[in-house]
């Protein structure tokens, strides 16, 4: 019976057919016999043991010889002369009964060769025999109904001689028995069995009624030292140890008969048998119930086990070997496979031949679970590192190699299989998670192995009949009867064949795979879902229905995420063909929401896998997916986990495909006298690209694409194609905002085939580009450089009055290969590109557009290239004109008396806005604008007159002149003077930005916050590193006044509501990131130690409550504060909750009410604040103590 199963898991083993029962025997049953066969006396007078008969033929001197059939073991009595012993029909032994209890001389194997020594030997037992007085017969055992009795584990005593089990009783054989037998076992001695080597025989020992017996069996050479290795040498008698030959002497005065068994081989296989015969070591030491065994026999029992564990050969031949060991004594190989699946599953035990023969499959594996170790939970499926890993593969590759080596004869023997799977099947239905486990996945694997063999079958039957159908078409006189006859056989044996392997996967499938599939444990699951995947795909036409496809759909619900996976991965499988498609009809009706709705699976690897799986319906079916349910995917291309959008782009590439006429495309194309054919495509792409309505994600589609249209991503030519091409009349073009998302489609997959690396936050999984994609990147660069350097200026005049087009126009010379201008010859595209860029900042006062022209500029004028000279001839000419108009309006500017003049205003602001976007980039210093800038600021602040857009600007230009001359310092030797100049300057760049934090421009404060939090880090003691002592002058240090005007600035402008932006969603956004930047810029300052540590107890208090817009900035300061001052630290986050006692004790009075919202929120802060402190008391001591202090 089963054991109870464990909570939670499936109860349903208990409800399935009888094949899956564990009450089943290991082995087939024979029918009983109709009359069974009788106990027989033996003769006491005749016990010297004779000779081993070698020849199957009975000398006339043989008169008693006893054999055992099927059917005399079906019938037979349980005594101690009968056994449910069986032999090979082929292999008849010949028992020879004598008695010679005084002789100490007994004939070896090797003095029995021939007929003669045996009639000699005979004939002098039968004297001996004569001279001895006979004993009376042991009284007739009467015979009743065998009985089948559980045979009761037995404790080992050393010192004293051991009563025999019933099955070595069992083992003494009548004299008389049908000569037929069918299949054969393996007699196993008894515990205090010993082995003579020298002799070749193994005698056993008992003081209860019983016979001695020797087993002596015939192998291969290559069984005969695999058994010489693992015998262990028997406990002999010191007296007699080391003698050839030994004589056994009965311990007790009881009547006792031994009885010599010796296997002989045929004398038609005399030649080989001195090299192949040799004696299996017996089973030594084993308790009589089952518990453990000897050790030799352990090794015996686990080689296998060890040998698919080390791989040190192939499976076909470890699977070889197996197999000449079943053909010679099966019992013994299938032993030794039965014990490989127990040991596989980190059981110690052993299934004994005992065992084998008297317990059911409960009871055995009852007993395995007494052996299995309970300290551990591992076993070898379970167990991690390469070794075990390997294990698992050789452990599936065996049994598939052993079932198709077995596929031809052993398959169909009645009795490997048979006994296998109804050991897998039992060891599945236990509560031991190793052996539910290992077995399912052994039967799993058997499984898909008999899949293989049915597959195989149905190829066969195939060919036999179109052979039959050939030969019977032929003429009546070309017709070869014998032939159809044998072909008629054939398919009649192939058929019989095929039956028997359904009725194996069937067992199977009913016994294992129905119950199992849903086990407790999520591994086990995933097994079944994962096989059964493989027999729908490899073997359709019995699989392929509803009845197997159920269980995958169920499983698509399942909690853990490996199911889910292995779901997936066995459906897509079957979708990949567009054959097993068109029958998944109702399947993919059924379950289609639920995998429409997996696309949003909280695991990253199962969304993928959906994603993929609805891309396969898509390619493989017509309308099956609705236009709502791809809306479900289209998203997920920019999603921030790049396999999900990577899967999402196929599905978009394969949705846009289905709309795309490659004929129609052509045609076109020649109308328009394109080069590239991809025109329509693209606007396709630009359609989605423009519907799904996030414009700033393009970097996301184009990498999410990339993988699977690349090819149409890198035709550059079509695109500028598109750009350039000239509308006639009745013709319609790219829209405007067509035209937009095309540049910036075009740019962003410019920056994808030249760097290489996806959009920020998405994470490429690869660290380094292989040699081939290195190559891949450069030629592409080339191919853009070829193609933009003409292409841009054309391009830039076109769009020049466009900002936004040009911006993104202005980022492609960045991604050439400035080579090219020189090795092609195109020097003249290059002056045209620099009269275009100067044309466009005169032209342009955007700074997104004056930035892009800056950055331009500054990719041009890279010093490793021979153009340099030219691009920076023309920068110097375009700053020149800049800063002559700017310090001109100045003047203007500063004489002014009374009202300015706006005209002057502006061309100082926009003279001055381009002139900054220059010297963020480029070395202006030579201009001696900061003077200019300064006077600027002066007037601003004395009146009050200047427009905000000109102080930002001015502060900006300061600050950038400030920066490029401590750059120049720093990396050539200073003088003196330069040193005070630069000092004179910064401290006025201070003062500035100062009184700009009180401005009543916003814009203002923020740009002198920014500023101030910048100059104080760069002009901070670091800057005195890597030996630059003699900048020690330029150290600046914030005053307490400076500091709280930074803390207030936070304070007013970092933690505020939310509801003072407004309702709009995206300026709400923009608003949240301006305010992380101001307040990472003053934590910055107190990370690297330039602010007092205490200024920043005023963050601190807002943790809690503003945790989800800076909490990761206000934890990663805490952090850094540690390590700068444990104490001081802690001492700092009591002051933060001191601060917000205080000001509840404002609010409240001295009466606080503890279940407010407000002292809960400090107890919360609290609580969090201790949790920082970690759960090491001594590293913490020092900074817990001074809290208290």
């Amino acid at each position: 019976m089963a054991a109870t199963a464990e909570p939670g898991w499936s109860s349903a083993s208990h409800r399935g057919s009888s094949d899956s029962e564990i009450g089943l025997k290991l082995l087939p049953v024979t029918k009983m016999a109709e009359a069974g066969w009788r106990n027989k006396k033996i003769e006491t007078g005749l016990s010297a043991a004779m000779p081993v008969l070698r020849s199957r033929k009975a000398s006339p001197g043989s008169e008693k010889r006893v054999c055992m059939s099927p059917v005399s073991v079906a019938g037979s009595v349980e005594s101690r002369f009968s056994s449910p012993t069986y032999f090979r029909r082929e292999e008849v032994a010949e028992l020879l009964i004598g008695d010679n209890l005084d002789s100490d001389n007994v004939t070896s194997e090797s003095e029995s060769d021939t007929g003669s020594d045996f009639e000699d030997t005979l004939n002098k037992g039968r004297k001996q025999m004569a001279s001895r007085p006979s004993r009376a017969p042991p009284a007739k055992r009467p015979k009743h109904t065998p009985v089948e009795k559980k045979v009761a584990p037995q404790k080992r005593n050393p010192g004293k001689q051991q009563k025999p089990s019933p099955v070595q009783q069992s083992m003494s054989l009548a004299k008389d028995a049908p000569q037929s037998s069918r299949r054969s076992r393996q007699v196993l001695a008894d515990s205090n069995q010993k082995v003579v080597k020298d002799a070749g025989t193994a005698w056993l020992d008992s003081d209860q009624e019983a016979s001695n017996l020797s087993v002596s069996t015939t192998r291969s050479q290559s069984a005969q030292q695999l058994s010489r290795s693992r015998r262990v040498p028997a406990k002999s008698n010191p007296q007699t140890a080391g003698k050839e030959n030994v004589s056994m002497n009965p311990s007790s005065d009881q009547e006792t008969s031994n009885l010599l068994v010796s296997v002989r081989q045929l004398k038609s296989m005399a030649q080989s048998s001195r090299k192949a015969g040799q004696v299996l070591a017996a089973k030594v030491g084993q308790k009589s119930g089952v518990k453990a065994a000897a050790p030799g026999q352990q090794k015996e029992a686990s080689n296998l086990f060890e040998a698919v564990k080390l791989a040190k050969s192939a499976m076909q031949t470890l699977v070889d070997e197996w197999l000449e060991v079943y053909k010679l004594d099966r019992e013994t190989g299938l032993l030794e496979l039965l014990n490989f699946f127990i040991h596989s599953c980190g059981c110690k035990g052993i299934i004994t031949s005992q065992m084998f023969h008297k317990l059911q499959n409960a009871e055995i594996i009852r007993k395995m679970t007494e052996e299995f170790d309970e300290d551990s939970g591992d076993y070898p499926l379970s167990m991690a590192g390469p070794m075990w890993k390997k294990f698992r593969q050789n452990f599936c590759e065996f049994i598939t190699v052993l079932v198709r080596q077995c596929q031809y004869n052993v398959i169909y023997d009645e009795y490997m299989v048979d006994v296998l799977i109804s050991l897998l099947t039992g060891l599945s239905d236990s509560q031991v998670r190793a052996f539910r486990h290992t077995s399912t996945l052994a039967a799993m694997k058997l499984m898909t192995a008999l899949v293989d063999v049915a597959l195989n079958l149905n190829g066969h039957q195939e060919n036999i009949q179109r052979q039959y159908d050939t030969e019977r078409n032929k003429a009546a006189g070309k017709r070869a009867n014998d032939r159809l006859e044998m072909l008629l056989q054939k398919r009649k044996e192939l058929q019989q064949n095929q039956e028997e392997i359904e009725n194996m996967m069937n067992a199977i499938f009913k016994g294992v795979f129905v119950h199992r599939y849903r086990d407790l444990i999520a591994e086990i699951r995933a097994i079944c879902m994962e096989e059964i995947g493989v027999w729908m795909k490899r073997y359709s036409d019995s699989f392929l229905n509803d009845s197997y496809l159920k269980y995958v759909g169920w499983m698509l619900h399942d909690k853990q995420r490996e199911v889910r996976l292995r779901c997936l991965k066995s459906l897509q499988n079957l979708y990949e063909s567009k054959e097993i498609t068109q029958k998944l009809d109702l399947f993919t009706n059924r379950f289609k929401d639920r995998m429409v709705s997996m696309v949003l699976d909280v695991d990253y690897d199962v969304a993928v896998e959906a994603v993929r799986l609805l891309t396969l319906i898509l390619q493989n079916t017509e309308d099956v997916l609705t236009n709502e349910e791809c809306e479900c995917v289209y998203p997920l291309v920019y999603a921030s986990h790049r396999p999900t959008a990577a899967a999402a782009g196929q599905f978009v590439h394969v949705k846009l495909r289905r709309h795309y006429d490659a004929e129609r495309e052509e045609a076109v194309a020649k109308d328009h006298g394109r080069r590239s054919v991809n025109g329509e495509f693209i606007k396709l792409v630009l359609t989605f690209f423009l519907e799904s309505e996030l414009h700033e994600h393009c970097a996301y589609l184009v990498d999410s694409l990339w993988d699977h249209a690349g090819s149409v991503l890198k035709d550059w030519e079509g695109m500028t194609e598109l750009l350039l091409e000239e509308i006639g009349d009745g013709e319609e073009g790219l829209t405007d905002q067509e035209e937009s998302a095309l540049i910036e489609l075009m740019v962003c997959s410019m920056r994808q085939a030249v760097e290489g690396h996806p959009p920020i936050g998405r994470q490429s999984g690869k660290k380094f580009l292989t040699v081939k994609e290195k190559k891949q990147q450069m030629d592409d660069r080339v191919k853009l450089s070829e193609h933009l350097i003409v292409i841009i200026p054309q391009l830039l005049a076109k769009y020049s009055a466009d900002a936004e087009k040009v911006a993104n126009l202005l980022l492609i010379p960045g991604f050439f290969d400035l080579d090219v201008y020189c090795s092609r010859r195109l020097e003249k595209y290059l002056d045209l590109l620099l009269k275009q860029i100067r044309e466009i900042v005169e032209k342009h006062t955007e700074m997104d557009v004056l930035e892009a022209c800056s950055r331009a500029y500054y990719t041009l004028c890279n010093e490793e290239y021979t153009i340099r000279n030219r691009v920076d001839i023309a920068r110097s000419q375009i700053v020149d004109t800049l800063v002559e108009i700017f310090t001109h309006s100045v003047e203007e500017l500063l004489h002014e008396v009374g009202e300015t003049d706006e005209d002057n205003l502006y061309t100082v602001a926009t003279s001055l806005k381009r002139i900054t976007a220059l010297y963020n980039a480029h070395d202006l210093t030579r201009w001696e604008l900061f003077d200019n800038c300064c006077r600027v600021l002066e007037r601003g602040i004395d009146t009050g007159d200047v427009p905000e857009q000109i102080i930002v600007q001015a502060l900006l230009c300061a600050h950038f002149h400030v920066l490029w001359t401590l750059a120049v310092i720093s990396e050539y030797s200073a003088t003196k003077e330069q040193i005070i100049r630069l000092r004179k300057q910064r401290n006025k760049v201070f003062i500035m930005c100062q009184h700009g934090l009180s401005n009543v421009s916003a814009r203002v404060r923020e740009q002198s916050f920014i500023l101030l939090c910048d100059l104080l880090v760069i002009f901070s003691s670091q800057m005195m590193r890597d030996g630059h002592d003699d900048l020690q002058p330029l150290v600046f240090t914030a005053d307490l006044p400076l500091v709280s005007e930074l803390l207030s600035f936070v304070m007013d402008h970092v933690f505020v509501e939310l509801e003072e932006d407004g309702d709009d969603e995206t300026l709400k956004i923009e608003m949240l990131h301006k305010r992380r930047n101001f307040l990472a810029g003053f934590c910055k300052l107190v990370i690297y130690n330039m602010v007092d540590l205490r200024t920043a107890a005023d963050i601190f208090k807002h943790y809690m409550k503003y945790y989800g817009d800076y909490g990761d900035i206000i934890k990663e300061m805490l952090a850094k504060a540690r390590l700068i001052d444990k104490v001081e630290c802690a001492k700092t986050l009591l002051l933060s909750l001191q601060q917000l006692f205080n000001e509840l004790v404002q609010d409240q009075g001295p009466v606080i009410d503890r279940s407010s919202v407000a002292f809960c929120t400090i107890k919360d802060l609290g609580r969090r604040f201790a949790l920082t402190f970690g759960i090491d008391l001594i590293k913490n001591r020092q900074s817990v103590v001074s809290l208290h202090l």
